[in-house]
């Protein structure tokens, strides 16, 4: 007998975690495939490097290829995809965001045509056709918000001919939604959906993405338009302005070290809330995995269903391909 009379537990949660089935149906949190939306880089040179040495498993696709894959993609039963353009030329004025024959905007016609039913998000920045890396236009060495605020405006109106069903703003300069929103209306593209890049954070997670997307700045950094990442009130400021502004979705990147961010913009905003698992997220687990310190699927598992237990309703992510193969694809419907 015990020394001790220790009283039985009166509440044995234990009991409502005996077997999957169990935990299944009272599990709180899921991250379906169907919230998941993949990232595509497309290049206009077919003879540029494919590969991406600091992200395993990611490649620059051509055109053609964006459409197979997206195919691809929506049989597995990923809903949509995020087009993010790699041009042949670039330029002070980032013409080729906003050129109505450019990488994007095949791509979204390559993309419909190969996946009708596919949603197709066009990232709207000008950083990877400008020859200087930036964000927006550069006067005297600095970047000029309002110069800038027309070529993503244009930016926009062209993807959106192309047939996107979202353009994502991720450029950060103010007031960029109010002015893609208006130019959207007057173009007669009064349905096409804005999400906003409302809460981007200056961000060393971004490494990777800058090397896909040879979209590292020539000068200087991005921090006097991108979010000081240690602000959280200010994260709040930027997506009530976005809101204001006409956004039907707004989004927090990076995710996983911004989790207290989506927290508190879940609780604050009633709006579609999104998150951005970006490329370093992506490396960093890539390269764990690859020495066998850490089981990939788990990993990606429980930092997705993190995400959404934060607030997010969809979230970009590279591994949603690998997501929707774990899980068996849904070729069939």
């Amino acid at each position: 007998m015990s020394e001790f009379k220790i009283p039985a537990p009166k509440q044995r949660l234990r009991r409502l975690r005996q077997s999957e089935a169990i935990r299944s149906l009272v599990r709180e949190t899921s991250a379906e495939v169907s919230h998941l939306v993949q990232p595509l880089f497309v290049r206009e040179d077919g003879t540029a490097p494919a590969d991406i040495p600091s992200m395993p498993g990611i490649r620059r696709l051509t055109v053609d290829e964006a459409g197979q894959e997206a195919k691809e993609l929506s049989g597995l039963g990923v809903p949509a995809v995020i087009l993010f353009g790699l041009p042949s030329e670039k330029d002070p004025l980032a013409r080729g965001a906003y050129d109505e024959g450019g990488v994007v905007q095949e791509a979204i016609r390559s993309v419909r045509h190969a996946a009708p039913d596919l949603t197709i998000l066009a990232d709207v920045c000008l950083c990877e056709y400008t020859d200087h890396g930036h964000c927006g236009v550069v006067r005297d060495g600095k970047i000029d918000n309002d110069a800038s605020l027309e070529l993503l405006a244009r930016t926009a109106v062209s993807q959106a001919a192309a047939g996107a069903d979202m353009v994502a703003p991720s450029a950060m300069m103010d007031g960029q939604v109010a002015a893609i929103r208006a130019a959207l209306d007057q173009a007669g593209f009064e349905d096409t959906i804005i999400l906003a890049y409302a809460a981007k954070h200056a961000s060393a997670f971004y490494g990777p993405f800058r090397e896909a997307a040879d979209s590292s700045p020539v000068f200087g950094d991005r921090r006097s338009y991108q979010k000081d990442p240690a602000n959280l009130r200010e994260s709040l400021r930027e997506i009530a302005l976005d809101l204001e502004e006409g956004a039907d979705i707004v989004m927090v990147k990076p995710a996983l070290a911004y989790l207290d961010v989506l927290r508190a913009a879940r609780e604050r905003f009633d709006a579609p809330l999104a998150a951005y698992a970006v490329s370093g997220e992506y490396s960093l687990i890539k390269a764990a995995a690859e020495r066998g310190w850490v089981d990939e699927r788990a990993i990606v598992e429980e930092t997705l269903t993190a995400i959404r237990r934060a607030g997010a309703d969809l979230i970009l992510t590279y591994h949603a391909k690998d997501v929707a193969r774990w899980r068996g694809g849904n070729a069939h419907g």
